[in-house]
């Protein structure tokens, strides 16, 4: 399986979206902070994931959450954050 993932960051209340074919080692780099990408602005906590069964096809979703605006595409707009 193919994953696209979306986390939070309790720190800057930013987001981040991931590819990866392991979410569970992944979400543990990000946790322990051995992701260059992320180290700086956790903790983190998983919103929302998507599986593919294609490598493509979670490549282009990633992709595609990741071209708006602050590379955040679509995913603030249907998720909320309450603090």
């Amino acid at each position: 399986m193919f994953y696209v993932y979306l986390l939070h960051s309790t720190k800057d209340n930013g987001f981040y979206i991931g590819y990866s074919t392991d979410l569970k080692r992944r979400l543990s780099e990000h946790t322990r902070g051995a992701s260059f990408a992320t180290k700086s602005r956790g903790p983190w906590t998983l919103i929302y994931y998507e599986a593919y069964t294609a490598r493509e096809d979670a490549e282009g979703r990633e992709r595609f959450l990741k071209s708006g605006p602050d590379g955040v595409c679509c995913a603030p707009n249907y998720i909320t954050i309450s603090a």
